[in-house]
Formats: structure tokens, C-alpha cells, sequence
């Protein structure tokens, strides 16, 4: 099975980690998101050093691409990016909100789950899938009152990071979450066994909403 290097830096809390044989080896958090950049390169390195492995002895770089915060996006996929280019090593990009369903789905079985993380004020990043993880609403980024008309009339589990008007199940997901391992690289190790890798020259982080800039008064 594959040597796999895993970077999240999507949110607050960053996540580097390190699986072999379908298992985790190894993992490092920093939960200072304005410092990831800073640091992202020494957790890798601390990271390889404790498993007593270099940078040549990966088999593919696994990025959490968002959605996110933008400034964390970049720095996680341009790190990896840099790697597998210098190496000659494939690159695997996940969704954030898919590996949520993936995570909560093994805890709270559902026949359909709706992910919804919140962007900004009254904005909500969103996806939904069935039982057996296959999108049937591709992830979007979607305002409070559409939002309001996706669940309505829903039996799915609801899994969000902010209180929403919802009536059916709900597991609420941690402001400073983090992504849970054991999924990720279930997941990955078989997305790795079928070759489903992507381009690396093309690959962008998944922001699924246009930057928001203030218009200069000059």
C-alpha cells in the first residue's frame, strides 16, 4: 500500500499527515491559521524525520482543496504542488465538504447527508450525498435562503458548523474542526489503488466563490 503525505490547511487548525500500509503513521496540528504558511514546511519535515523518510519516499500528495479560507487554500496546494513537481509525484485533491459526509457518515449512518459550512454572513458552502458518498447536489456556495429551500422537505442528516433552521437530524461540526484521519485515508488509499489522480499543472484549490474585495475610493 502507498506512502501517502496529507495536507489540510483550510481553516484554522492545519493538519499534516502521514500514512503507509492504509494506516496512519503520523500527524501534526497547528491551530494558528495566520502562521501556516510560516510553518507548513517544518511539520512536513518533522513529520518525515519521526518516520524516519524523505520527501523521495512518498507516493502522492494528498490535498484537502477547500473550500476554505482562501489565503490557507493557496498555501496547502502550492506546497504540495511544489513537492510533487520536483519529485515527479502524483497529486490527489479532496473536497472538504465530501470529507465530512465521509467522516460523520461512519459515526451516523444516513440514507442521504447534507454538508453546509459557513462561507460568510448569511453564506454557506453545501453539498449533499447519499449513503454511498455519490454527490447529488454538487458543492456550491449558496445564500441563507437558498439554503432554507435545499432542506426543505429533507429527511437528510444535516452536518454544519453553524445553527441552522432544521428540524430533521443534525450533527453540529466544530468551528476548529479538523479533518478526521482515519476516513481521509481509507478514502485515499483507494482513490490511490485506482490511479484517480489529478492534473497537476491544472489543479486549483475549490473555492467555489469569488474573492470578496473592497472597492478603492482613490
Amino acid at each position: 500500500m502507498p506512502t501517502l503525505l496529507y495536507i489540510d490547511t483550510s481553516g484554522n487548525t492545519a493538519t499534516i499527515a502521514l500514512s503507509a500500509n492504509g494506516g496512519l503513521k503520523a500527524l501534526r496540528r497547528h491551530h494558528q491559521a495566520q502562521e501556516q504558511a510560516a510553518v507548513i514546511n517544518l511539520l512536513i519535515e518533522d513529520l518525515l524525520q519521526e518516520c524516519n523518510l524523505q520527501l523521495r519516499d512518498l507516493d502522492a500528495l494528498c490535498v484537502c482543496a477547500g473550500p476554505g479560507s482562501y489565503t490557507g487554500l493557496r498555501v496547502g496546494l502550492s506546497t504540495a504542488k511544489g513537492i510533487a513537481f520536483a519529485l515527479d509525484k502524483p497529486l490527489m485533491l479532496f473536497n472538504k465538504l465530501e470529507l465530512i459526509a465521509r467522516e460523520f457518515n461512519t459515526q451516523h449512518t444516513a440514507s442521504q447527508l447534507v454538508v453546509a459550512l459557513k462561507a460568510r454572513l448569511g453564506e454557506y458552502f453545501v453539498a449533499r450525498y447519499d449513503a454511498a458518498h455519490t454527490v447529488l447536489t454538487e458543492p456550491q456556495h449558496l445564500f441563507e435562503a437558498d439554503l432554507d429551500t435545499l432542506l426543505q422537505g429533507q429527511e437528510a442528516l444535516l452536518l454544519s458548523d453553524t445553527d441552522l433552521p432544521y428540524t430533521g437530524p443534525r450533527v453540529m461540526i466544530p468551528a476548529d474542526y479538523a479533518a478526521g484521519m482515519d476516513s481521509w485515508i481509507a478514502f485515499a488509499t483507494a482513490r490511490f489503488a485506482t490511479g484517480r489522480f489529478d492534473d497537476l499543472a491544472y489543479s486549483e484549490p475549490f473555492y467555489l466563490k469569488a474573492a470578496f474585495t473592497t472597492q478603492s475610493k482613490k
